[in-house]
């Protein structure tokens, strides 16, 4: 069974949306693109050197595909490149799509159901950069294995956010921080079970309290 591994950048109010470039996706008047250049160092670079050290294959949506094969392609001298050129791209997309990034698999179709059994195939792990609408998908199904969070030190207020379309409930474990000098937070999760909740103990409920509970209830 493969492992689906997100990476995620985006910033302290959940925007995601163009962190690369300023025409990576201008759609509803954003302006901020390539937000995310100013804030990577030497630890963030070894945290993005350490996700991609194992085998992998990429998992992408049509918008970060169609960035990637416009710019890869063309860079196969860089390691990256090298490598991104050479490995199977599978890629979700329910609207036509250029597929001539050699190694490339359309999964248009049953997207859900396709998803499972690419998951639970033998192969390597399923790298997602970007590709906010299939995270969404991947979030909904319970699909992700790490969830690895890039959150850089800016609001925007505007933009496509990762939850902003809604995500069942789940539980997440923190299993590692990095912190760099120039303030982004990498926080990496994977899932740990269903929400829990701890209610106040009965004894410790005070009147007002129960008066509170009483006035809610009639709004």
């Amino acid at each position: 069974m493969r492992k689906i591994i997100v990476t995620m950048f985006m910033t302290m109010d959940g925007v995601l949306q163009a962190p690369g470039g300023a025409d990576e996706d201008t759609s509803n008047g954003f302006g901020w693109g390539g937000w995310s250049f100013p804030y990577g160092d030497d630890m963030t670079d070894q945290k993005m050197a350490k996700i991609m050290s194992e085998p992998y294959d990429l998992l992408l949506g049509r918008r970060t595909y169609e960035i990637f094969a416009a710019y890869w392609p063309y860079h196969q001298d860089n390691p990256i490149g090298e490598m991104f050129n050479r490995i199977q791209k599978y890629v979700v997309a329910t609207t036509p799509v250029d597929l001539s990034w050699a190694h490339s698999t359309l999964i248009s179709e049953d997207v859900t159901e396709a998803l499972k059994k690419l998951k639970n195939e033998d192969g390597p792990s399923l790298l997602v950069h970007g590709s906010s609408r299939l995270v969404q998908t991947l979030l909904a199904e319970r699909l992700i294995d790490e969830l690895h969070m890039w959150i850089h030190p800016i609001t925007l207020g505007k933009g496509k956010q990762l939850f902003q379309e809604g995500t069942h409930p789940q539980q997440w474990k923190l299993v590692e921080t990095v912190i760099a000098a120039t303030g982004m937070i990498i926080a990496s999760y994977v899932p740990d079970g269903e929400v829990q909740v701890a209610p106040i103990p009965d004894d410790d409920i005070s009147e007002a309290e129960i008066a509170r509970r009483e006035k809610h209830a009639k709004e």
